[in-house]
């Protein structure tokens, strides 16, 4: 079932910070930037869904309960949540319990380190709620539970973006007295978590390595062998799938890629290179991964493969040669 029956919900305002073997398609094309308004209503969202997603009859589960959809780079952050929303719809409907989205939120052409790490969070807390506005129905609201990084975090956001909102706010982890030198207490999930819930929401793990742990408990002790999803929203996995955390030093970090990873479809995902031979890598559910370059205020698709590529891959690989 999805979590929403309609693709737009009732919308809050927010302000972006201005503070991260192939088959090669012939199906690329030019994508045009122009600048539109924001969405403003849940009718003008359907109609300007319709126009851009072309739809034809595919589904990943083997039946016509999903569409495949081509979709380009969006052009600001209404466009990207609906993009985000959508695709999200459809790896629920494909019963796809662990879910990945990924962008930048220091500005969509951005790359991870041009914002400031505590402005990109509050960006991100504002996203994550209209991002739930848009999935999740209201009725469905007190069923999802969102756990961001610490508990301080969740009275932030009470009192900010989810002033109001009836979606329960977690924690995944609580400040020690050692915190100054990275420890942190340990927050045991099943004790968190209640009989009603059926989605989880894991806000930006990352700033502390033990966040990502205590997500992947989430997911084995409360998700597995249950009918609950999982959603973990920019957390910056590409550290861990690039070996920015050594498994030396961090063998519990790195054993995700064996355990976590494999589990999880990435639904929705930017990042953008810079330099000589930049580019952006996307990928919006179902749809494969495309690899895109800026030129004189266009898009060109340059290349796209079902499976994910590398970020060294792409950087030293794919955008070169193009």
């Amino acid at each position: 079932m999805p979590i929403s029956d309609t693709g737009t919900a009732s919308r809050v305002p927010f302000a972006i910070p201005s503070l991260p073997s192939r088959q090669v398609a012939t199906a690329c094309k030019y994508l045009p930037l122009n600048s539109y308004g924001n969405l403003s209503t849940p009718k003008w969202a359907a109609s300007h869904l319709s126009r851009n997603l072309k739809l034809v009859a595919s589904s990943a589960s083997g039946d016509d309960t999903s569409v495949a959809f081509d979709v380009s780079i969006p052009r600001d952050y209404d466009e990207l949540l609906e993009q985000a929303s959508k695709a999200t719809q459809l790896a629920l409907k494909d019963n796809k319990q662990l879910m990945e989205i990924e962008f930048p939120t220091a500005g969509l052409d951005s790359v991870p380190g041009d914002g400031e790490g505590g402005i990109e969070m509050t960006g991100s807390i504002q996203l994550i709620r209209e991002f739930c506005d848009i999935l999740i129905s209201p009725e469905k609201a007190t069923r999802t539970r969102i756990f961001f990084p610490e508990a301080n975090e969740v009275e932030f956001a009470r009192k900010s973006a989810f002033e109001g909102a009836s979606f329960k706010l977690d924690y995944l982890t609580k400040p020690s007295f050692f915190e100054d030198f990275g420890f942190t207490e340990k927050v045991k999930m099943t004790d968190r978590v209640k009989p009603e819930d059926e989605l989880f929401l894991a806000a930006y793990p990352y700033f502390n390595v033990s966040e990502m742990l205590v997500v992947e408990e989430l997911y084995r002790e409360a998700v597995v062998n249950t009918s609950r999803k999982l959603i973990i929203f920019n957390g910056e996995l590409d550290r861990i799938r690039s070996g920015y955390y050594p498994s030396f030093f961090y063998p519990k970090l790195a054993a995700l890629l064996k355990t976590l990873f494999p589990s999880m479809e990435t639904v929705y995902y930017i990042h953008n290179f810079k330099g000589r031979s930049g580019g952006t890598l996307f990928r919006c559910y179902p749809g494969p991964w495309k690899v895109f370059r800026k030129v004189r205020n266009r898009y060109i698709c340059l290349h796209q493969q079902e499976a994910m590529p590398s970020l060294k891959e792409v950087a030293l690989e794919i955008l070169p040669s193009a």
